[in-house]
């Protein structure tokens, strides 16, 4: 398609999307910088600052070591980075053995001459250079590592030398990229026969000829295997050496006195004091991994001589990461940013694939070759090229098919640019396709399968026979990762693919799909399909062997045939409502500003943050509640509720800001989405964003629409039915509550549920003492405040504010809480270990959320992991279960003909369009369907409602 992008993060939805997002915990990236400097001196021709001229500054090993540092970024996720460099002059080495490095040749003059410009440019790039004096890179490198083993982060080491196996634990491994190899505990023992902790031993039998440190003589790495595997240790071997038969004995013997100073030259350092080079030690925020300094590396690339790095800086003055990837099928790869948004190499699953045969299809006997082909396969990966990105708008301009790895065809149908060869006619190539695109027992894959679907859909044909999307399958098992296709394919492939902007340029000067070049866009078309089966065949066998993940992959997989349909649907708008609210809005906004300007006593911008602190806190001297990284007094939605307890104009300005973001975002433009076809609004539900497996809603935005206020309910009133229909909403009661009972197996909360209680009623009872038919309104008020805000990891802190009590009321609630729940109490203990120890959390169906933050030295993201270690399994389990509902709906909706349809999915709610005469059916059998999906240890219980809107079917 033309640009497929992905499924892009929705904008904030309740406290779902407050769950994390990255895996496990973090990572810290260390690069041996002197490591690399050599290899990019020796890997590189002789570049010059100004081409041809020798006697211009040396630059082949600067544009060498920014290509490494760019590739290696790329390749792995990091949240801490430092490239630590040798500095010059002794270490406490040459002092123990002046021999030491004694053999090494002096540095090329050309090489120093660059050390300067490597290290500006790496910190340009966002790292932070270490070279510390009288330290060397391996100790610093080993200090840095051990500090990140001891706060739960993980470390990954950059470097071709094999000294710093010894580093390697279950926390800490090496990667040497320019020999793919990876140095984890398996892999060091693979390598070399022994396990990192022995390596220090095996190093000092046999000796390190490059830093001149003898060994012990005749024995190599054979005989320091053979010798470490019959003893145990070295320690083991020298009190034992008498017994050490023949030659190797003998000079084992003779090498004692020498064995201890080996030792300590050999042994990388992990206590090293670094506190003068990185001040916020032993903590690592000083070394997060930064932003490059875009401005400055122009400067530097223009010195030097790096003209085509220069306009790459150019053309992406936006990074990569922030470009919007919104339904995407294949996107830019990852690019660099803060807080380690680029992902680990996972090099289990290199692809096999060396040679290409990609078809171009011009004629029909091609083309029916291919056909045969495809009908002959048992999967077919396919991939459509579009006119845009809008589903319910988009044409096809070509196909592309993959029947094996590096074997794929594009059929070229509406490539209209000159000079364009003939192609086949578009119609009667998808009439000859039609048969086997809706035949189920062909077995198809794609990427973002549902976006396909519509495309196909636009021209008549209804694609059955969708087994797998490589989208949702790395959604289920790496939900921390991007899930594009670019990402996907260089990930677990090791492959690379052709950029989309590539073949149609970019921004203003962007061509349609219709325009690029057959040659080009058939590689690029033919490489989606192709890189698609073989991410799948890299993939499914993970899904496979594991129960509970290919449920929810199959779930995901019946969810999005059923989204597919409900974004087909669409829900009818009514715009005069919507007019007329939009009128009413604008009536209020201005009579506000009026409001605003005379309790200010002069005009001025309410849109204007610096004004409105020039009012609030110059003229006005109000109190200042918190202040923004530059230092000035914040006037954010959080400081604007604060001061609105006291102070009029603040509550002025927070009730413009709300309603004018109510007209902007709906009522004005909700009528201009509806599509001019069907008069309908077509969502599109994101279906791989969340990390809790909860939908979001864009084009437009459904999921947040304002509806705690009465303003935001009325936009639901444009909503409506059709003549001779209804409306119906049906969703989950109290549905988190009810997943806490069944996850923390209460007595008191499971009896609350399974009697059919009202259970904040009978938690005001437990907690204030008093006689469930004696509970005031106030008090079940209360509790219901309680009961939801520990769902959410709430604070006696928290707690106190919302309820405007102080903090040791508060705090005492919560303790009798405890008391009457202990069960409660006992999962949230029990959830936060687990999550500690595993790095996620699971729902009641087996969907894994991961937790970035559950280990971090840093209190409050730490206390934020896990209050979502507690939440995290109750939102996604609701998911889980909407998303059954939705399945099971849908499939009785089929099966028994009926002509009501499901228009909308919102959050756990299921919102149907109901012709009158199964208005009955509906009342009855939806709640029945939605309760029946899951048995928990309480029972589900659904709600229904019906009206001519959506607002009045609440």
């Amino acid at each position: 398609m033309s640009e497929p992008l992905s499924e892009s993060p929705d904008e904030e939805q309740a406290p779902a999307a407050q769950a994390p997002e990255g895996a496990g915990p973090k990572v810290l990236l260390l690069v041996d910088g002197s490591s690399y400097l050599y290899r990019a001196f020796h890997a590189m021709p002789d570049l010059r600052a100004v081409p041809g001229d020798p006697g211009s500054p040396a630059t082949g090993a600067i544009r060498g070591m920014i290509n490494m540092m760019q590739k290696l970024r790329r390749d792995v996720r990091a949240d801490y980075a430092a490239c630590v460099f040798d500095a010059p002059g002794k270490t406490f080495r040459d002092d123990l053995y002046p021999g030491y490095k004694a053999n090494r040749s002096a540095m090329p003059d050309d090489l120093r001459a660059q050390i300067e410009p490597i290290h500006e440019v790496v910190r340009l790039l966002g790292w932070k250079v270490l070279n510390v004096p009288g330290v060397e890179a391996d100790d610093v490198i080993g200090t840095l590592s051990c500090m990140a083993t001891e706060r739960g982060i993980h470390t990954v080491i950059s470097s071709g030398d094999k000294d710093l196996s010894q580093l390697v634990n279950d926390h800490v491994k090496v990667i040497d990229t320019m020999n793919d190899k990876v140095r984890d505990v398996a892999g060091v023992e693979a390598e070399f026969g022994v396990p990192p902790r022995l390596m220090v031993d095996y190093q000092v039998l046999v000796g390190d000829s490059v830093d001149n440190v003898p060994g012990v003589d005749k024995v190599g790495p054979k005989t320091a295997v053979k010798l470490l595997q019959e003893y145990g240790s070295l320690d083991a071997l020298v009190e034992r050496a008498a017994e050490v038969k023949g030659a190797v004995g003998e000079n084992l013997r003779k090498a004692l006195p020498w064995l201890p100073t080996g030792r300590e030259l050999l042994t990388i350092r992990k206590s090293c004091d670094l506190r003068d080079h990185i001040p916020g030690l032993p903590e690592l925020e000083d070394i997060v991994i930064g932003g490059q300094d875009t401005e400055k590396l122009k400067a530097f690339y223009e010195r030097y001589g790096f003209k085509g790095l220069a306009r790459q800086l150019e053309e992406h003055a936006v990074p990569p990461e922030l470009i919007e990837e919104h339904r995407s099928k294949k996107k830019v790869g990852p690019g660099p940013g803060p807080g380690g948004l680029l992902q680990e190499p996972d090099l289990t699953g290199l692809s096999q694939v060396t040679n290409l045969q990609y078809d171009t299809l011009l004629d029909w006997e091609q083309f029916e070759a291919w056909l045969a082909k495809i009908e002959a396969a048992d999967l077919v990966a396919v991939d459509t090229e579009t006119s845009s990105l809008d589903e319910m708008r988009a044409e096809i301009i070509g196909l592309s098919f993959s029947t094996e790895p590096g074997v794929a065809a594009y059929v070229p149908l509406a490539h209209s640019y000159a000079d364009a060869p003939p192609q086949l006619p578009r119609e009667e190539v998808l009439a000859r396709l039609k048969p086997w695109l809706e035949d189920p027992g062909r077995k198809k894959l794609g990427q973002h399968v549902k976006y396909d679907r519509h495309v196909f859909a636009n021209h008549g044909i209804e694609v059955r026979g969708y087994a797998h999307d490589t989208m949702l399958q790395s959604y289920v098992l790496e939900v921390h990762k991007p899930h594009g296709l670019a990402s996907l394919a260089e990930r677990h492939l090791g492959r690379s693919g052709i950029d989309y902007e590539t073949i149609a340029g970019k921004g203003a000067h962007q061509i349609p799909f219709s325009q690029v070049a057959i040659d080009k866009a058939a590689e690029y078309s033919c490489e989606d399909s192709d890189q698609t089966l073989d991410v799948h065949l890299a993939l499914w066998p993970r899904l496979e062997q594991d129960g509970k993940l290919r449920f929810i992959y199959e779930l995901e997989m019946q969810s999005s045939e059923t989204l597919f349909r409900i974004e087909r649907n669409g829900v009818l708008i009514d715009a005069a409502t919507l007019a007329r609210q939009s009128a009413e809005l604008g009536q209020r906004i201005l009579q506000l500003e009026r409001e605003c300007h005379e309790l200010a006593g002069q005009p001025f911008n309410l849109g204007s943050p610096k004004q409105i602190g020039e009012i609030f806190f110059g003229k006005l001297g109000l109190p200042v509640v918190k202040k923004t990284p530059s230092g000035a007094p914040s006037t954010d939605e959080e400081v604007l509720e604060k001061l609105a307890e006291d102070f009029p104009l603040p509550a002025k300005v927070l009730e413009h800001r709300s309603l004018s973001k109510l007209k902007g975002t709906y009522t004005d433009k909700l009528a201009q989405m509806a599509h001019p076809r069907t008069g309908r609004v077509h969502t599109h539900y994101a279906q791989a964003v969340a990390v809790t497996g909860r939908l979001s809603s864009n084009e437009p935005n459904l999921q947040n629409i304002p509806v705690k206020t009465a303003e935001g309910r009325r936009v639901r009133e444009a909503f409506v039915a059709p003549p001779g229909h209804l409306i119906a909403s049906a969703d989950y009661s109290q549905i988190e509550l009810r997943i806490m009972a069944h996850l923390s197996e209460d007595p008191a909360l499971l009896r609350a549920f399974t009697e059919g209680l009202d259970v904040h009623r009978a938690t005001a009872a437990e907690v204030f003492g008093v006689p469930p038919d004696q509970v005031t309104s106030e008090q079940r008020r209360y509790a219901k405040v309680i009961n939801f805000g520990l769902i959410y990891g709430m604070s006696s802190f928290g707690l106190a504010r919302n309820l405007a009590i102080d903090n040791q009321a508060a705090k005492n609630y919560i303790e009798r809480y405890f008391q009457r729940y202990p069960g409660v109490k006992n999962y949230m203990d029990e959830t936060r270990l687990a999550a500690k120890s595993k790095g996620y959390v699971e729902t009641v169906f087996g969907r894994r959320l991961y937790l970035p933050e559950i280990n971090s030295p840093n209190g409050p993201r730490r206390g934020g992991a896990e209050r979502a270690a507690i939440n995290a399994p109750m939102q996604g389990t609701a998911a889980d279960l909407i998303k059954l509902s939705m399945v099971k709906v849908q499939e009785v909706l089929d099966a028994q003909r009926r002509r009501t349809k499901m228009i909308m999915q919102v959050h756990d709610e299921l919102v149907f369009e109901v012709p009158e005469d199964e208005v009955e059916w509906v009342r009855g059998e939806i709640p029945r369907l939605m309760a029946g999906v899951a048995e928990l240890r309480v029972p589900l219980l659904a709600e229904i409602g019906l009206g001519e809107n959506w607002e009045k079917a609440h």
